[in-house]
């Protein structure tokens, strides 16, 4: 996620303290991860000196001073460019559960157990996710199907695995 973009499209909705910033994103798209509140203060920098955003005030208090942030006209076509533009669909093409798998072969250890092991991590995070979802809001809902879909795949992946295991021990020690 572009932290940067997703601050400036906050700011959109009018001018903010980096406090405030901080607020929206975690209660939007920090729920598992918030954003700490140099990280925010850090990206406004970054914004401010690429002229994305400007000082829209600033305001004295019991502590530093607070500046108040606002989207600039540079702002508001960047975020427009990294909406319309695609995120690169994810190959997982270096997988470290593959490497574990044709490790264990290689080693002549039980690749099998790996993968039960695996299995089981994911059922479990699988439940986890699900009662998040039966318990949240509709953005919960909506970023725990999201995980729940590739944590379905996967674990299509680690059944496909298990069937061909034989096979793929003959291909990885060969003689």
């Amino acid at each position: 996620m572009s932290i940067g973009h997703t601050l400036l499209g906050l700011l959109e909705s009018g001018p903010r303290h980096g406090y405030d910033l901080k607020r929206a994103f975690d209660e939007k798209f920090g729920h598992d991860r918030p954003l700490h509140y140099g990280q925010v203060y850090s990206t406004m920098s970054r914004l401010l000196k690429h002229g994305f955003v400007e000082v829209d005030g600033i305001e004295a208090g019991g502590g530093p001073e607070r500046k108040r942030y606002a989207i600039t006209d540079a702002g508001i076509t960047d975020v427009e460019q990294w909406l319309a533009t695609p995120e690169k669909p994810e190959p997982y093409l270096q997988s470290t559960l593959y490497t574990k798998v044709v490790l264990a072969l290689l080693t002549h250890r039980d690749a099998a157990d790996i993968l039960d092991t695996q299995r089981a991590e994911h059922l479990r995070s699988m439940r986890i996710l699900t009662d998040r979802k039966r318990r949240g809001d509709l953005a919960d809902q909506l970023i725990c199907d999201h995980a729940l879909f590739h944590l379905e795949a996967d674990l299509r992946w680690l059944e496909l695995t298990a069937a061909r295991l034989e096979k793929l021990r003959e291909a990885v020690v060969a003689p």
